[in-house]
């Protein structure tokens, strides 16, 4: 599923048509992350940004700018990486941090301030020795500042499910009546079960009216393993925004939620804009970064590289098992695309057996040959063990120079991520392999780059003398295969 702005969508089932509820998903990882003792570093948290966003989350949420510049800076850097989703910074209620989150954000195509103000006695007492009275001018206030600076303002209401019902139905009013755009409610001790979320749901809507105006989202923890039921009981009593996180105990789960409505959305008559089709190999990604397995998560790194499939053809193989064969690798290909496979199989297939790396050479050398969008013009690699990988690409489109520049965990990452700035979008890598055509210090490289683009594979191949330049071909190659089909 690609990304989608809608708030819902109609699917057809055998009953007829559905009217599907849109739940808009608020990713947490990274602002949790700084309360979970996991520390991140500037790279990591780049890296689990560009993953969220290939997820398709609707919204990425930072911690609070406790350390000054270099969290600037960061929000600085991550604003031109999330051009389809909200950018959300958490602030507390110190007018202080909030004028510079303000100020920090406002760059973002789509800027967020979510103001996280405490509600339950334990909380405004002991955490934040804040009277009631105090607190409900706080959050009007904080609003205020939020919407005069002209930026979307969500007000997080700590530990509501243990407030005082009465205060807690006083601040959903005031936020709103501040001008707050969406409210969310916390379940922060994570005590309650799906029917009394549900019940609690029902209940703050009735008696606050003013609630239908604007978004209403949950933050449920999971101490009683209970968070993604939970989230699922308040989407379907009227919550229109969920939280979640990836990798961080005690939090809901993005992959649990993802599991639930792929399973039981239509059924559930609730969707989202997750790109179901990468969300497994994506959280893989954020949850080995998160535990400190890899310092940045190389889309090189996460792709199938050096795969073998054990199964062999020989040359009595006809194209029925040929063309099983190539959908066990993931290619939807034409009948004469298939042709052309199998032909090119028989000729070689005379003088070896076949294996999948064998196959998948020969979908990239003579599967959909198309006309190119992109030519290669140059590249630049600067690379070595004490710096990070730098790679200048320039293309050529439509006989104009393009060009884009990227650092990248190794040359081939970085190479491969220039040529997204070019394009303006992320694909993922489902393969690359490189191997040695002929032999000798000056042997020729052939570099095969499996690309998916809304779930089907594109596979490319280049040649070189240089193993990055063979790459680099291969990846052109397969873009310009996914440009030709998506524009014919």
């Amino acid at each position: 599923m690609d990304c989608q702005g809608k708030e819902s969508s109609i699917r057809k089932s055998q009953k007829g048509l559905l009217i599907m509820k849109k739940a808009a998903v608020a990713d947490a990882t990274l602002r949790v992350c700084e309360y979970s003792g996991c520390t991140l570093g500037f790279k990591e948290k780049i890296e689990i940004v560009r993953q969220l966003d290939r997820l398709c989350v609707d919204v990425i949420e930072t911690a609070p700018l406790l350390n000054g510049k270099s969290d600037v800076l960061f929000l600085h850097t991550i604003a031109p990486l999330t051009e389809k989703c909200t950018l959300s910074c958490a602030v507390t209620l110190d007018e202080e941090l909030i004028k510079l989150s303000c100020q920090a954000i406002v760059k973002a195509a789509k800027p967020r301030i979510n103001i996280i103000a405490p509600v339950s006695t334990v909380q405004m007492e002991y955490h934040c020795r804040q009277k009631p009275a105090v607190v409900l001018e706080k959050i009007a206030s904080a609003v205020s500042a939020v919407r005069a600076a002209g930026i979307e303002t969500e007000v997080s209401l700590a530990d509501a499910t243990r407030a005082e019902y009465d205060f807690l139905v006083s601040a959903v009013k005031t936020a709103i009546s501040a001008g707050a755009q969406i409210v969310t409610v916390c379940d922060s001790a994570g005590v309650m079960l799906p029917g009394e979320m549900s019940e609690f749901i029902k209940k703050l809507t009735g008696d606050v009216p003013e609630l239908s105006g604007v978004v209403l989202s949950v933050e449920n923890s999971d101490e009683l393993h209970m968070a993604p039921a939970c989230a699922i009981s308040g989407i379907r009593a009227g919550v229109r925004q969920v939280k979640t996180a990836v990798g961080v105990p005690g939090k809901l789960q993005l992959e649990a939620l993802a599991d639930i409505l792929s399973a039981k959305g239509e059924a559930l008559q609730i969707t989202t804009s997750l790109n179901r089709t990468a969300c497994s190999t994506i959280i893989a990604v954020i949850r080995d970064i998160i535990s400190g397995k890899t310092a940045a998560a190389s889309p090189v790194r996460k792709s199938g590289i050096g795969r073998e499939e054990n199964w062999k053809l020989a040359s009595s193989d006809d194209m029925a098992a040929i063309g099983e064969a190539v959908k066990k690798l993931g290619y939807e290909l034409s009948a004469g695309d298939l042709a052309s496979v199998y032909q090119e199989f028989q000729r070689i297939s005379v003088k070896k057996e076949l294996g999948a790396k064998d196959l998948d050479a020969i979908v990239a050398t003579v599967a959909m040959q198309v006309p190119p969008t992109y030519t290669l013009k140059s590249f630049v690699i600067n690379s070595g063990n004490v710096i990070t990988s730098m790679a200048h690409v320039i293309l050529l489109k439509n006989g104009e120079e393009v060009q884009g520049f990227s650092m990248g965990d190794g040359p081939i990452d970085a190479a491969f991520m220039s040529i997204e700035n070019i394009v303006g979008r992320h694909f993922e890598l489902d393969d690359f392999q490189i191997t040695a055509v002929t032999e000798g210090r000056e042997a020729v490289g052939s570099g095969i780059v499996r690309l998916r683009s809304n779930g089907k594979l594109y596979s490319g191949k280049g040649i070189s003398t240089d193993v990055i330049g063979a790459g680099i071909r291969a990846y052109v190659d397969a873009l310009n295969k996914i440009c030709y089909e998506e524009n014919n």
